[in-house]
């Protein structure tokens, strides 16, 4: 069975690509200059020459603040893109996997979000998330719509890299510290496709949409000082890490003050239980200090 892996140079996609998938499973991996997904006459060709048996979307427009002055392109990978897929997929009888994100929910749940509580996204990445994940239900019943939080890996832009780069040059660091959430390793949300993928495969499949992130819930601050805390064996002492407020800290895109999502309809469906966060992020920076001496 050919699978087709979108968005293939993002944290997620790579990855999938890192992954040992069974024998017979070529991975056909695609980024943005070999497809693009807003592209409906692109979409149609690869499918055509890839006749893929399943579909895992791990391509988005995932530059929050920019959203907010670019629309039209944030609305273009993360709507038009997924409904191309959808609306392929339907015409070939086949499954998509597609990823999502807890901006479709704007923050002020007390507790962590179910599948089926109300969206309500803050900005235009939100926005065009929540209307990617509606075009994929209207489009294709056959699909699982996989929604996470904080990614993070040894790859490409995020919080952990962010962090452990300012640090060289900052003896101190304000990071806000009013935002929760559950930080997710970009490996574990793969291995949870992967899992999905043998069960779609096996003809055991569930379709709907999912929550899937870290075991466990922390604010920016604090996981800055966890990332600190992990990386001193190589980098030594941490900075002097300050907590901030989000207004202290601006930004032209709101963020959810709750990013904490509930997986427990993932584990009842798909036996898939996600690992705690401090153990993910301990696995990360290991792979980021790899071939660096620790200190003595």
């Amino acid at each position: 069975m050919n699978i087709l892996l979108c968005g293939a140079g993002g944290q997620v996609g790579t990855e999938l690509r890192r992954l040992t998938w069974p024998g017979g499973w070529p991975i056909v991996a695609t980024d943005r200059p070999e497809l693009d997904i807003g592209d409906r006459a692109a979409v149609d060709a690869a499918f055509a020459r890839v006749r893929p048996g399943l579909v895992l979307n791990a391509a988005a427009y995932t530059a929050v603040d920019r959203a907010e002055s670019e629309p039209e392109a944030a609305w273009a990978g993360n709507c038009q893109g997924p409904a191309n897929l959808a609306a392929a997929c339907r015409a070939a009888g086949i499954p998509l996997v597609h990823i999502s994100t807890d901006y479709v929910f704007d923050g002020d749940k007390p507790g962590p979000y179910v599948e089926g509580d109300p969206v309500k996204p803050l900005g235009v990445y939100g926005r065009s998330k929540e209307a990617g994940e509606e075009a994929v239900r209207n489009e294709l019943p056959e699909h699982v719509i996989l929604r996470t939080a904080w990614l993070y890996s040894a790859h490409g832009h995020n919080f952990v890299k962010t962090m452990l780069r300012l640090a060289e040059t900052h003896p101190s660091l304000r990071v806000v510290a009013d935002q929760h959430g559950s930080p997710t390793s970009a490996a574990d949300i793969a291995a949870a496709i992967a899992a999905i993928a043998m069960r779609i495969a096996a003809g055991s499949g569930r379709w709907g949409t999912y929550h899937f992130a870290g075991a466990g819930a922390v604010t920016w601050y604090g996981f800055a000082e966890a990332i600190f805390a992990a990386a001193a064996p190589w980098r030594g002492p941490p900075p002097e890490v300050t907590a901030i407020t989000t207004a202290d800290y601006p930004t032209p895109a709101r963020r959810p003050a709750n990013s904490v999502l509930d997986c427990r309809r993932i584990g009842a469906d798909y036996g898939i239980a996600s690992r705690p966060w401090q153990d993910a992020l301990a696995e990360v920076v290991r792979e980021l200090f790899e071939g660096s001496a620790p200190r003595p």
